[in-house]
């Protein structure tokens, strides 16, 4: 009966705007169904007034003298336009309900995406602590030199060189110190290539090119 199904329509609506406030993919989808059901009884009623000589929800219901209209049945057509009204306002509240879903559940799924990028970033961070600052670059190796045979290559950045380091290096000078008090002896070199520290050995030694070294280093600005 078309009056049984708008009171029917409406508890529907009136137990979706009642619902929780956290919706989950499965209560969304079920109000979207009842959003289609409410949707096809809509229909359905404007077939019925449709069938009725193509009568809308405006029309007069009776003829110029004031009597009911003999061409239609006025019960049916005004059962159907007052069904209508009604499932309107339940579609209209209906789906006020689905949008605040839909913004929840896409409010959970933000939330959701930011935490799991940071347990990533915090697992990442755990995987690979901070690295030290860099204080110099190398930015040319001569092969054959004692810096090409410990593997130093450019672009290594440099964190420690013997005893010097981030907290105390100052200038090249205190670099060229160290390697004159290390001739022929093997210093300790640690070097960030690749985003991971590397640590070499490296001995200062005349050989045939210039200098103890073989390579050219630069200070980094800090």
């Amino acid at each position: 009966h078309p009056a049984a199904r708008c009171c029917w329509a409406r508890a529907m609506a009136e137990e979706a705007v009642a619902g929780p406030d956290a919706l989950g993919v499965g209560e969304v989808q079920e109000l979207v169904r009842r959003k289609d059901e409410l949707e096809a009884q809509i229909k359905a009623c404007y077939a019925v007034l449709e069938g009725q000589k193509g009568v809308g929800m405006s029309e007069p219901l009776v003829d110029a003298e004031g009597y009911p209209r003999a061409d239609v049945d006025v019960y049916q057509v005004r059962a159907a336009r007052h069904n209508i009204i009604c499932l309107q306002n339940d579609h209209k509240a209906l789906m006020l309900q689905v949008e605040k879903a839909l913004h929840q559940l896409h409010a959970r799924e933000k939330e959701k995406q930011a935490k799991d990028e940071a347990e990533a970033q915090a697992e990442a961070m755990n995987q690979n602590p901070t690295l030290p600052q860099p204080f110099a670059r190398v930015n040319a190796v001569t092969p054959g030199s004692p810096a090409s045979i410990s593997g130093l290559q450019v672009d290594d950045e440099i964190i420690e060189f013997g005893s010097v380091d981030t907290h105390n290096f100052q200038t090249l000078q205190n670099i060229a110190t160290v390697v004159q008090h290390s001739e022929g002896k093997p210093l300790s070199v640690t070097v960030i290539r690749g985003g991971k520290k590397l640590h070499l050995g490296l001995t200062p030694k005349h050989w045939a090119g210039k200098g103890l070294l073989g390579c050219n280093i630069l200070p980094l600005q800090r």
